[in-house]
């Protein structure tokens, strides 16, 4: 079932998205080399926990962290360790803040000192593909609009599109209704009527598109071990305008020059 939110939860929608967007620009300041991704993990708990917010990932479904950490080729739900980040990574960071009953999901794929061109471009269109998608999010269009957006748009530059794992709705819980894949026909999917409230995340190979689970049944990784990146927003479904939640300015206030 598809929830629609009346005015005053999108308010309330808004207050999560800026928290969550809050702390992946406070994340952005310790992205560096030799950084732990378990530090980067705290800093993240600490932060909500400090405003108020909960960090929704933490404890779900068993999941160990805050934070969900994707360090090259892992594509997503990647555990934060004692892994130090390296000159030349690349770590996507996915989190969830619930606030006042309500969530906010964003990612945001980070460049760990001198990265290679090729995945730079790599990250610099899958952010591309979300704002593709984004804008195809409009009251009385399909979910298929968005999802045909984010594919075309990525194959087209020769990248593989994960098909196993979507963006979703959102509201009072993590993962509502409907699904919103990277991949589909335009005009068929739900219709996004005003209310929705959905999640649109690219997820974006440099290789291939095939992905294997790890055996600790969360670590989603390319096949080909080549690299993924993972940029998300929140979005709100309104009857004349499309309301992105989310927000990268505080990632940008943090990296300056560095910002993608």
């Amino acid at each position: 079932m598809i929830y629609l939110k009346t005015v005053e939860e999108i308010l309330l929608m808004q207050e999560a998205a800026t928290l969550v967007s809050r702390t992946l620009g406070e994340v952005a300041k310790w992205v560096a080399p030799g950084v732990t991704t378990a530090r980067l993990d705290a800093i993240a708990r600490e932060f909500m926990l400090d405003n108020g917010g909960r960090p929704a990932c933490l404890g779900y479904g068993g999941f160990p962290g805050t934070l969900c950490i994707e360090v090259n080729d892992t594509v997503v739900h990647g555990f934060p360790s004692d892994y130090a980040l390296r000159d030349g990574d690349i770590v996507g960071i996915d989190t969830v803040a619930e606030l006042n009953g309500y969530n906010g999901d964003s990612a945001y794929t980070f460049a760990v000192g001198e990265v290679d061109p090729k995945t730079m471009q790599l990250l610099r269109d899958t952010k591309e593909a979300l704002a593709r998608g984004i804008a195809e999010a409009k009251a009385g269009a399909r979910v298929g609009n968005i999802s045909n957006a984010v594919q075309s748009y990525c194959e087209r530059r020769g990248y593989g599109v994960v098909r196993e794992m979507c963006g979703h709705g959102i509201g009072k819980s993590m993962h509502e209704s409907p699904e919103v894949p990277n991949f589909g026909r335009r005009g068929i999917g739900p219709v996004l009527k005003p209310g929705m409230c959905i999640c649109i995340e690219p997820m974006i190979n440099l290789g291939s598109k095939n992905v294997v689970i790890g055996s600790d049944g969360w670590t989603c990784r390319t096949k080909d071990h080549k690299p993924s990146a993972h940029y998300e927003h929140t979005l709100a479904i309104l009857d004349n305008e499309t309301r992105v939640l989310t927000t990268f300015d505080y990632i940008k206030e943090a990296l300056g020059d560095r910002f993608i």
